[in-house]
């Protein structure tokens, strides 16, 4: 499975960098959540690209057993200039099957995002797989694109997001995190972390540097990810 989904993610192509987080197949029903995530990417020396630093603010809920929705807003900054507003998302994470119910575990996502202050649209589908292995799991995240409006050529993209994760503990995950898409090819170690206050509190974070494969890529793309579960 593991060897598909990798020739799966050096087939993808879509649009601008594609480093931004790993989706997980399962909802948890009334769990409300905020959520921050950034990441930094540094110059590339070969193809002259800026620094582009991007953050995301989001709130999200359970709608049900297996649905989950979420609004986004988030901004973006390149080189010295200030944080702008850069437009708008909202998500909504399906469950498809139950945890162990088959060899491995499906969701769905779909997004719909618009650019601040533009008539310039995108919508996604993205199919959710994860396989456990004893402590380790491998989670696959395989995007169809669609984007229309002002400036933007109408077309379909796709993209990939593969992470090998070790659960040696709630506060320690260690993991191998793959990227892909037309003007994306990164990989890089990332760590997870979970802390619980109570029976349903918690902190998670994630924190961990992409290295360009190509020269399309920043050299390195750092990400962090907050996120408050209550």
């Amino acid at each position: 499975m593991l060897a598909a989904l990798l020739l799966a993610a050096t087939a993808a192509h879509a649009g601008g960098s594609t480093i931004d987080r790993v989706y997980h197949p399962y909802v948890d029903p009334m769990e409300r959540e905020l959520e921050w995530r950034a990441t930094h990417a540094s110059e590339d020396p070969a193809s002259g690209q800026r620094r582009a630093e991007q953050h995301v603010l989001g709130f999200g809920a359970a709608l049900s057993d297996s649905v989950f929705a979420e609004l986004y807003v988030s901004g973006e900054r390149a080189s010295d200039e200030a944080l702008s507003l850069e437009g708008y998302a909202t998500e909504l994470l399906w469950q498809l099957t139950e945890q162990g119910e088959y060899a491995a575990d499906f969701g769905a996502l779909f997004e719909l995002e618009k650019r601040h202050g533009e008539n310039a649209w995108q919508a996604a589908g993205v199919l959710l797989v994860e396989r456990e292995f004893g402590r380790f799991s491998a989670t696959a995240n395989l995007g169809l694109i669609r984007e229309w409006g002002e400036r933007l050529r109408d077309r379909w993209e796709t993209s990939a997001a593969l992470q090998a994760r070790y659960r040696y503990a709630p506060l320690f995950e260690p993991a191998l995190e793959f990227y892909a898409g037309e003007n994306t090819r990164g990989l890089g170690p990332v760590i997870l972390g979970r802390q619980r206050f109570g029976s349903r509190r918690s902190l998670s974070w994630e924190l961990g540097v992409i290295l360009g494969l190509d020269d399309d890529t920043a050299d390195h793309t750092w990400r962090l990810a907050l996120e408050f579960e209550f």
